[in-house]
């Protein structure tokens, strides 16, 4: 898989680009939404928490405060990929069941193409957060660097569950509504708009223990240390070594069930 996935880059760059301005094709202002709809929900959440709610300023775990749609930010910005890669790259084998059905096409890199899509907007909207911290006086350092190890290991991540979502819902139509419900849960299960840091010394260990097993807080905790803590990711071992083991198993999982199941995919679409 790994080796199809090198050997057919060209052919990922190309479909990834057409597949982002496909999404907007017929629209007045095309791909200007795509990056307009990520500021507009990090406005809104700033205005609802930051003045309706006077979330005021936040606390990270190396005690630094920053204002709170700083903190948003730096949370929300890796959901927003993760999130939009799990709901297009479920039902990527249907949208693009035309070349599916093509015997020559390598259709093995089609979540590949919804993953690299998602990256254009994830990019510009990592650049808008980093001139936001830049307004507020915040200093950019060798740490923000991560940021790009974090993409990547949340993009592996995403990948692996996509290589096994996309397989099953091509059976089971009603995976696609799952991921959705799933992730509707996620991000509230993530600390993005709540404080773990904050909290953790109020909630029971075990509860601690299984928000900390989820994939994303490692990602999300990863950018807040990046833009506001400036701590390397090697200070957390333990974790890094945890979400590696995770994603490794689910890009070994995916694959293998997506391998078992490719040749049936013609058929049923």
């Amino acid at each position: 898989m790994l080796k199809d996935i090198i050997a057919n880059k060209k052919l990922i760059a190309k479909l990834a680009k057409n597949d982002f301005k496909q999404k907007f094709a017929g629209s007045t202002l095309g791909v200007i939404w795509a990056f307009v709809q990520p500021v507009v929900t990090v406005l809104v959440y700033w205005i609802v928490f930051d003045k309706a709610l006077n979330a005021g300023t936040q606390g990270t775990k190396a005690g630094i405060q920053a204002p709170f749609v700083l903190w948003l930010s730096a949370g929300i910005v890796p959901w927003f990929y993760f999130s939009e890669v799990l709901s297009a790259g479920t039902v990527v084998l249907q949208e693009y069941n035309y070349l599916v059905k093509k015997v020559v096409f390598p259709i093995n890199v089609l979540p590949i193409v919804k993953a690299v899509s998602s990256l254009f907007v994830h990019a510009f909207f990592v650049l808008f957060t980093l001139v936001v911290y830049l307004l507020y006086g915040y200093g950019v350092s060798f740490y923000i660097l991560q940021v790009i190890y974090y993409s990547l290991s949340m993009m592996a991540l995403a990948v692996g569950i996509i290589y096994l979502t996309s397989s099953l819902c091509v059976f089971f139509r009603d995976m696609a509504q799952l991921v959705n419900i799933f992730l509707q849960i996620g991000v509230w299960a993530t600390p993005i708009m709540w404080n773990f840091d904050g909290m953790v010394g109020s909630m029971p260990k075990w509860l601690a223990v299984i928000l900390k097993l989820n994939p994303m807080y490692y990602i999300t905790s990863g950018y807040r240390d990046a833009f506001i803590s400036q701590t390397g990711f090697w200070t957390r071992p333990a974790l890094t070594a945890y979400f590696w083991i995770l994603t490794i198993i689910m890009f070994v999982l995916g694959t293998h069930v997506f391998k078992k199941l490719q040749s049936q995919f013609a058929d049923v679409l």
